[in-house]
């Protein structure tokens, strides 16, 4: 696929900023031009370029200066140099203060345009290895039992072609995960992945977040800004919690998955995008028809196939697998030494009903090993983090009838009991662990009749 760029031309010289930007344009990219390095640096500052194309020799500021100051501002848009007065050391210096490649005056345009290639095709190799090194071991679906394998086998078939698929499922139950999945499994892998949460963006900067805008379109535009759907081209978008997206913009997206084109706000002509849309919802999205909170058509476009995940109380066989996949992914995180979980943790966690699914059970998992002690995950710090039983209701069926301060008192008792026998009666342990003073926790046990002699005639004193 080919790639297409926005680039930034840096050139005293006006026949050179016309001629390379008239030549950038008929190859389908768009060129910013600037005849001074001060207004470059600003250009950098505001606006985001996939390549930066600068003269070495001109008037203040000279071009290896300004290569300088990218650098220092921390701009990655890759550097290449261009100078008709060019010589060896000069190149030198360029390319060891970071510029890509260095040209020299007069570029043929077929010599020009093969750098220009290069160099984006070497930036998004960088860019896709630096995001494969962050989901290193992040990003996997794990899972083991039937109600998972059914979804991997939709996954695969629907992956490989350029349908349009619709997520449903609880929050938490991985989502993105599984948008990102199929991106990668599919023909467009090599393009990038670009994600919109539609719910986390307020109602009246949703559009200028998928669509962009042109610098002035209003107060605070200062320069170009690329929308999502534009930074999507030859790959995909996924647009998280679609259920939420307000009535007026459910419209205007519409209007790009019919024509394939957005216009930028403030812009004059459409821009053509080629990009696979990828949408996921928690919310019932038929029921949401029906009550006029979303478009039918729109419903009808995105409905192409749809994938319905499992919250984790239905994919219990999946928690021994996920739970040894997120304490590797936690000790990885901390340089911890692997921490077991014991068979009786293990059975309490698949017990219990996971409201926040897939998330809660990762949080819990880095709960538990920050809690464990003796080097293992064992029954009793199970039930301090997650005091529940096996069929989700709080503690104990003492705490499930009577006023509301005895059920807080018997729950609270069995607490401190259960940390007491976690830790041996070692006081200063236990309270540490429950977050509270010391003497505190002496006062507690005596206040809900725990006979903390008894327990240590029982053990021995361990503090």
């Amino acid at each position: 696929m080919p790639l297409k760029a926005h680039l930034l031309i840096v050139d005293d010289e006006a026949n050179t900023l016309a001629s390379l930007s008239r030549a950038f344009r008929l190859a389908g990219h768009e060129a910013t031009v600037c005849d001074n390095a001060a207004k470059a640096l600003e250009l950098a500052k505001t606006q985001h370029f996939d390549l930066i194309l600068s003269d070495v020799v001109m008037p203040g500021k000279d071009g290896l200066t300004l290569l300088e100051e990218l650098k220092r501002q921390g701009v990655t848009a890759p550097v290449v140099m261009m100078s008709g007065q060019a010589h060896i050391e000069m190149a030198v210096k360029a390319t060891r203060l970071g510029a890509l490649d260095f040209l020299e005056k007069p570029i043929s345009s077929d010599k020009l345009m093969l750098t220009v290639e290069n160099a984006l095709k070497l930036q998004r190799l960088e860019s896709e290895n630096r995001q494969l090194r962050q989901r290193l071991g992040k990003h996997e679906i794990v899972w083991k039992g039937e109600a998972m394998r059914r979804v991997m086998a939709q996954l695969e078939r629907v992956a490989a072609s350029e349908s349009r698929i619709c997520i449903f499922g609880e929050t938490g139950t991985g989502k993105e995960l599984v948008a990102r999945t199929i991106h990668e499994r599919s023909p467009r892998s090599a393009g990038p992945f670009v994600t919109l949460n539609c719910a986390a963006v307020p109602a009246e900067l949703i559009e200028s977040e998928l669509f962009g805008y042109e610098k002035g379109s209003f107060t605070g535009a200062s320069g170009r800004h690329i929308g999502k759907f534009e930074q999507a081209d030859q790959g995909t978008i996924f647009l998280d919690e679609i259920g939420d997206m307000p009535l007026n913009m459910q419209a205007k997206l519409l209007r790009v998955l019919e024509e394939g084109e957005v216009e930028r706000i403030g812009g004059d002509k459409p821009v053509s995008v080629n990009v696979r849309v990828v949408v996921a919802t928690h919310r019932d999205l038929e029921a949401r028809v029906r009550e006029e909170k979303f478009r039918q058509d729109l419903f009808h476009r995105i409905h192409v196939f749809p994938l319905v995940l499992p919250p984790l109380r239905e994919r219990r066989d999946d928690i021994p697998a996920l739970v040894e996949h997120f304490a590797a992914q936690v000790c990885a995180q901390n340089g911890w030494k692997p921490v077991p979980f014991t068979t009786d943790a293990i059975e309490a966690l698949q017990s219990h009903a996971w409201p926040g699914n897939v998330r809660e059970l990762r949080n819990m998992v880095e709960r538990l090993m920050l809690l464990a002690t003796e080097g293992q995950v064992d029954l009793s710090t199970v039930q301090i983090a997650l005091p529940k039983t096996s069929s989700g209701t709080v503690a104990s069926a003492d705490t499930g009838s009577g006023a509301l301060a005895d059920r807080v008192q018997s729950f609270e008792r069995e607490v401190i009991l259960a940390e007491l026998k976690r830790s041996h009666q070692n006081m200063s342990l236990a309270a540490k662990t429950l977050g509270l003073e010391r003497s505190h926790l002496y006062k507690k046990a005596e206040q809900l009749g725990i006979d903390l002699r008894a327990m240590r005639r029982e053990q021995g004193p361990q503090d």
